[in-house]
C-alpha cells in the first residue's frame, strides 16, 4: 500500500538536485483537479480499468510549502503498477501539474497513435516502491530533502561507518545499508 504521507518515491527514478520555479499559474487545488480529471479521462479513453490513485507528497494539514516538493502519482492501469514522479519543480503545485501534462500526453498517445504504444511508453512508468523497512538514502544519512554534495554524502558516510562498522561495535546489516545508501547516494550526486 502506498502512503499519500510522507512522499514515497520509487527506487529507480533519481531525485533532481537543483529545481526550478516552472511557468505554471495554478493553485494546488487546481492542479490537484487537473491531475484528478486527467487520469479519469485517461482511464475512460483507454477502456482500461485505472484504480488505487494515491498522490504521494510531503503536503499535511497546515504545510502545504514542504521543504520537499516532490509529488508521485501511483495507480493501477490494465492490471500494472504505475509511478509517475515529478519533483522538478520548487511547488507542490507545479510538480502536480506537470504530472496533469505526462498523462494528457498519453492520451494524445491514444487519439493518435495506439493502445500498443502508450502501454510502451507506460512501462518507464513501472515501479514498485522500496521494500518495507527499506530506508531511502537519505534517511539513512539524515539529509531529509536537502541536496548534499559529494563532499557531505563522503563526509557522513565516513562519520557512519565509524559508528557501525562490526569491528567497531556495529553489524553487518547496518553496514550493508551504510554502503548500499552510499552507492545510491553518489549515483545520484553525479553530475
Amino acid at each position: 500500500m502506498i502512503p499519500a504521507h510522507p512522499l514515497c518515491w520509487p527506487d529507480i527514478i533519481p531525485r533532481h538536485r537543483s529545481r526550478e520555479s516552472g511557468r505554471f499559474k495554478v493553485t494546488l487545488a487546481a492542479a490537484l483537479d487537473n491531475v484528478d480529471r486527467s487520469l479519469r479521462l485517461f482511464g475512460s479513453d483507454s477502456h482500461r480499468k485505472l484504480t488505487d490513485v494515491v498522490l504521494s507528497s510531503n503536503v499535511t494539514l497546515g504545510a502545504t510549502r514542504p521543504d520537499d516538493p516532490g509529488v508521485a502519482a501511483w495507480f493501477i492501469w490494465d492490471g500494472d503498477q504505475v509511478c509517475i514522479p515529478v519533483d522538478r519543480y520548487t511547488s507542490v503545485e507545479a510538480n502536480l501539474q506537470a504530472i496533469h501534462y505526462i498523462i494528457e500526453a498519453r492520451r494524445v498517445e491514444l487519439r493518435h497513435g495506439t493502445l500498443a504504444l502508450v502501454k510502451a511508453s507506460f512501462r518507464g512508468f513501472r515501479a514498485l516502491p522500496a521494500p518495507p523497512g527499506k530506508r531511502g538514502w537519505r534517511d539513512v544519512f539524515g539529509f531529509g530533502s536537502l541536496q548534499p554534495s559529494v563532499a557531505d554524502i563522503d563526509k557522513a558516510y565516513r562519520a557512519l561507518a565509524a559508528k557501525h562498522h562490526p569491528d567497531r561495535g556495529g553489524s553487518h546489516e547496518a553496514m550493508t545499508e551504510l554502503n548500499a545508501a552510499r552507492d545510491e547516494a553518489m549515483r545520484e550526486a553525479a553530475p
